[in-house]
């Protein structure tokens, strides 16, 4: 053998060939994901009802011929939508990623679109190798509601006040316990989190956007921190309640949990 040659693995042994071919072959795939969560139990598999991720997987196995484990970035609640939802699966099917891609969307429903599937290093994780994600939470404040929008924003006809609401945004900011603002059931033990972004913007329409980036979310988080807010617009709190709140430690201090339909993943950042 001369010296620019690379050696070849010995697979004159079984069991040598088997493990060389598992090496070679296993795949992981990351999706990128929209979905309209209206008609779904939340993105994890459950008993009572249809999930995301099962659908998905159920999806993928059509296209690979097998089964596969369909690994989230993290759950969504039913209800809740996802402009960007990311996840990842192994597999050893040889398809080309355009056809992959083409193929899923096709059996997929319409609610659940594949926007991108890309074959990444055996590193990626959807879950463990996040680093930060990024909420949106619509509030539709006009007298009328949407038609269209009706499963997507929370509709409030009452006015609301607006600074007061955007007065409350500089205390979420930071790394706080945020254990008022977990609801029960939560399985995350820490109740403290770093929360980077957390902004406030009308638009036309009558339309009140917020936008939450942060390390990590727990359970019903974002939901309970707009209840919060809205109630202070309403008037049944005051942004000055909140240094109180975020001490006491207590759900129960904090305002109503808002609606599952106004609020969407937007991105998960690694």
């Amino acid at each position: 053998m001369s010296v620019n040659q690379t050696p070849r693995p010995d697979c004159s042994h079984p069991a040598d060939e088997h493990a060389f071919l598992t090496l070679t072959m296993i795949r992981n795939i990351r999706l990128d994901i929209e979905y309209d969560g209206t008609a779904y139990c939340g993105w994890q598999r459950q008993e009572n009802g249809r999930s995301i991720q099962q659908v998905l997987e159920e999806a993928i196995a059509v296209i690979t011929k097998s089964p596969v484990a369909l690994h989230g970035s993290g759950r969504t609640d039913a209800g809740v939508h996802a402009l960007n939802q990311t996840a990842n699966f192994q597999t050893t099917v040889t398809a080309h990623m355009v056809a992959f891609h083409r193929g899923l969307n096709s059996i997929l429903p319409r609610d659940i679109v594949i926007k991108r599937a890309t074959e990444v290093g055996p590193e990626f994780h959807a879950r463990y190798s996040a680093k930060s994600k990024t909420y949106r939470y619509v509030v539709l404040n006009r007298d009328t509601p949407a038609a269209l929008e009706r499963h997507c924003c929370w509709f409030i006809p009452q006015p609301l006040a607006l600074a007061d609401m955007r007065a409350c945004l500089p205390q979420i900011t930071g790394r706080r316990d945020f254990a008022s603002f977990r609801s029960a059931g939560s399985s995350n033990i820490n109740p403290v989190r770093t929360v980077f972004q957390a902004e406030l913007d009308v638009v036309d329409g009558g339309r009140i956007i917020f936008t939450f980036t942060a390390d990590g979310f727990l359970r019903h988080m974002i939901r309970n921190l707009v209840g919060t807010i809205v109630a202070v617009g309403r008037k049944k709190l005051t942004a000055e309640d909140f240094p109180a709140i975020f001490a006491g430690c207590d759900r129960a201090l904090a305002g109503p949990r808002a609606p599952a339909q106004g609020l969407f993943l937007v991105e998960v950042h690694y």
